[in-house]
């Protein structure tokens, strides 16, 4: 009996002291020893430090997809013009000559070519910015990164395709018969302006694609759409006057078509203040900020959840 006492007050005796973290919450433990919860979001100021700190990791990124994107192809990176020209082709054939959308239009093969590229820029910046962060989740699950360097890196693969686009597209724009002016010197603005556009855009489709997979089977029809809208092929001048109000409004407000006008103002005399009033530079302006930082901030609000599940 008392050995049995014995071997039990020894076995309390054995019995480990309480621990002073006995009853701490996991929230209370990670604030006590400063853990943090591995890829959790941050602060706003922090992850624009972050994505700055990246941006040689976005550019090498960009060139390295451009590269490899035609390395399969025999004619190479000049798919790169012929993709954009050969739609401009298709496009002055249908519109220009069967339908004749061109009539009131002066120089239309400028004005087709011009509309033509510059929509593009646009639309394959949200088609890839769509895929950009459900076509990496290996590259996302592998590496740390701020997940804004995959719709960025693919909205700047879009515009060094343009930037080489546009040497083709101001021959031709000379060839049609316009002529070098000071205002071509608007193109950098008009294009900065898009670039800034197309990102935000990019950013806020990025993060839609990867919560609902079948946006990327949508989005080649909506663009589309997006296309038609956009004077692309006619003059929006032409086709609001026996339109209705809202739909005028519509169009005088669409991003692509200002940017479009701009493009077109820039490079052609017969497109002046009185088709591209001053204030589409303000437009345009308004619709860059705007949507840069909504994309910006709503593609950061769900940073976390990137590559998980």
């Amino acid at each position: 009996m008392s050995e049995t006492t014995h071997d039990g007050a020894v076995a309390l005796g054995d019995r480990p002291a309480k621990s002073p973290d006995d009853g701490l919450s996991p929230a209370e433990l990670a604030a006590k020893y400063g853990l943090a919860v591995s890829g959790a979001r941050p602060s706003l100021p922090d992850y624009v430090r972050q994505l700055w700190s990246r941006r040689h990791f976005i550019a090498a990124y960009s060139r390295a997809r451009v590269t490899a994107m035609y390395t399969k192809a025999g004619l190479g990176q000049l798919w790169q013009v012929l993709t954009p020209l050969m739609n401009a082709g298709v496009y002055y054939l249908i519109f220009g000559l069967l339908l004749s959308t061109d009539r009131g239009v002066e120089n239309y093969p400028a004005f087709l070519i011009t509309g033509v590229f510059i929509f593009t820029f646009t639309q394959q910046s949200v088609l890839s910015g769509t895929r950009s962060v459900a076509d990496n989740l290996g590259l996302i699950r592998a590496l740390h990164f701020p997940r804004a360097c995959l719709p960025i890196a693919f909205t700047l693969i879009q515009l060094q395709q343009l930037l080489v686009s546009m040497g083709v597209l101001l021959v031709v724009v000379v060839l049609t018969g316009e002529v070098p002016t000071l205002a071509w010197l608007l193109l950098f603005p008009a294009l900065c302006l898009q670039a800034l556009f197309n990102t935000g855009l990019a950013m806020a489709m990025a993060r839609v694609g990867s919560k609902i997979r079948d946006m990327t089977q949508l989005m080649p029809f909506i663009t589309r759409t997006w296309l038609y809208a956009s004077g692309v092929f006619y003059s929006i001048d032409h086709v609001v006057d026996d339109a209705p109000r809202w739909a005028e409004i519509v169009l005088d407000l669409n991003p692509a078509a200002i940017y479009i006008d701009l493009m077109r103002f820039a490079l052609m005399e017969s497109v002046n203040s009185s088709t591209v009033p001053t204030h589409e530079w303000a437009l345009a302006a308004g619709w860059a900020v705007v949507m840069a930082v909504f994309g910006f901030v709503y593609f950061w609000k769900a940073e976390e959840s990137y590559g998980r599940g």
